[in-house]
């Protein structure tokens, strides 16, 4: 059964490792006959959550702040699979990406379709523990969604500059993750 599957990456560089990921995961969803649509949030207008909770008290869907992040928000919703790219900054989410996160609270009391959720890091640093603090953010998101999950990671250390993870096998693993939906 074909899925409906937004990639959100979150780096702002071009040739990024994060989003050399993503591609490989998008590939791999596509040749299993997934829709894939990406969402790069460079360039990207998305404001600071202002906690004003509005969202969650009208129960629109909708932040009352008028941004990018509104329609990503929606698309969000409607997908059946969502997938974070991320390089790892100072052992955690990006900035970009964070902050999106946050802004997704017009989801949290309303129905929303996604149920697993994917995650793909990058980072200079190779060390087993430091994707760690990066996946506990994104689980402490999916915490709040309880029909949702964390349904599988790919980390690649290792890798700075851009286009540096090129012949990693990390590329081959997001893809089978995303071929394997």
């Amino acid at each position: 059964m074909s899925k409906n599957v937004l990639v959100v990456s979150s780096s702002l560089r071009a040739g990024s490792n994060s989003d050399q990921l993503a591609d490989a995961f998008i590939k791999g969803a596509k040749d299993a006959g997934h829709d894939v649509e990406k969402i790069q949030l460079k360039g990207k207008k998305i404001s600071f959550c202002l906690g004003c909770l509005a969202c969650q008290k009208t129960k629109t869907g909708h932040c009352i702040q008028k941004d990018d992040a509104d329609d990503i928000i929606q698309k969000i919703k409607n997908a059946d699979v969502v997938v974070f790219a991320s390089p790892i900054y100072y052992y955690t989410l990006s900035g970009q990406l964070k902050t999106l996160l946050d802004r997704a609270n017009p989801l949290y009391p309303i129905e929303y379709r996604f149920r697993d959720v994917y995650l793909l890091l990058s980072a200079a640093e190779d060390e087993e523990t430091t994707p760690k603090r990066a996946v506990c953010c994104m689980e402490g998101w999916i915490d709040c969604f309880t029909k949702a999950q964390l349904a599988g990671t790919v980390f690649c250390g290792g890798v700075n500059d851009p286009n540096e993870i090129n012949g990693s096998p990390k590329i081959q693993e997001a893809y089978q993750l995303g071929n394997h939906l």
